[in-house]
């Protein structure tokens, strides 16, 4: 995989770069993915010291923390930078997209796998948060803001603090609307709404019928 392909992905998936070289000068999410891939290179080889350098240096530059260690495949945007962070164990399958604020983190201090494995065509909303060493099946999509603690099947949609499944029909291709989300808050207060409405309606009927009675 060339340097050029992670540009063209921004070019894909991002409206406001306007051409090749824009894309690449300015796109601090493509510079924290192209810093990663060369410190990876050299994680791989032992040279840990220089690798982490290079990390470092990518941290400040673009805001983004993806650790060395973390294995990244084909096709992966950030859409901007800031507040990324990506640990050490972590793995990232092909075509995900991340936004900004999106923690892939660990729970336990002991060294081995402790951070999550995230599926191909995955999309994450910004500010969203994923510990442990779990699951993300292909084809998700995870609500900004949302806390997932647990694995999460294939072609599933995500939202919440915990995270919790709440589409099953998954995705036919990599969607980045999150305003299309479902809101398992909002579905609640519907039902509970709806349940009130017919109650009352239910009341109104009894009200007649004692009316007729008197």
């Amino acid at each position: 995989m060339s340097w050029k392909d992670d540009v063209y992905t921004v070019l894909e998936r991002d409206p406001a770069p306007k051409s090749f070289k824009e894309a690449l000068l300015f796109s601090p999410g493509l510079h924290a993915i192209l810093l990663h891939r060369i410190s990876h290179r050299l994680y791989l080889k032992g040279q840990y010291l220089l690798a982490r350098a290079i990390n470092y240096f990518a941290r400040i530059l673009t805001g983004a923390d993806i650790h060395p260690g973390a294995k990244i495949g084909k096709g992966f945007f950030i859409d901007h930078a800031t507040g990324v962070v990506i640990g050490e164990t972590a793995e990232i399958g092909d075509n995900v997209c991340i936004f900004q604020g999106v923690t892939l983190g660990g729970v336990s201090t002991e060294k081995g796998k402790r951070h999550p494995t995230i599926g191909n065509n995955v999309v994450i909303g910004a500010n969203a948060t994923i510990l442990g060493n779990i699951k993300i099946g292909d084809n998700v999509k995870i609500g900004a803001g949302s806390v997932v603690v647990k694995d999460v099947p294939p072609n599933s949609t995500v939202v919440g603090v915990p995270g919790k499944v709440v589409k099953k029909d998954g995705m036919t291709k990599l969607d980045l609307r999150h305003d299309l989300l479902p809101d398992p808050v909002v579905d609640a207060f519907m039902n509970i709404s709806n349940s009130i409405a017919e109650l009352e309606h239910r009341v109104a009927e009894l009200e007649k019928l004692v009316k007729k009675e008197k």
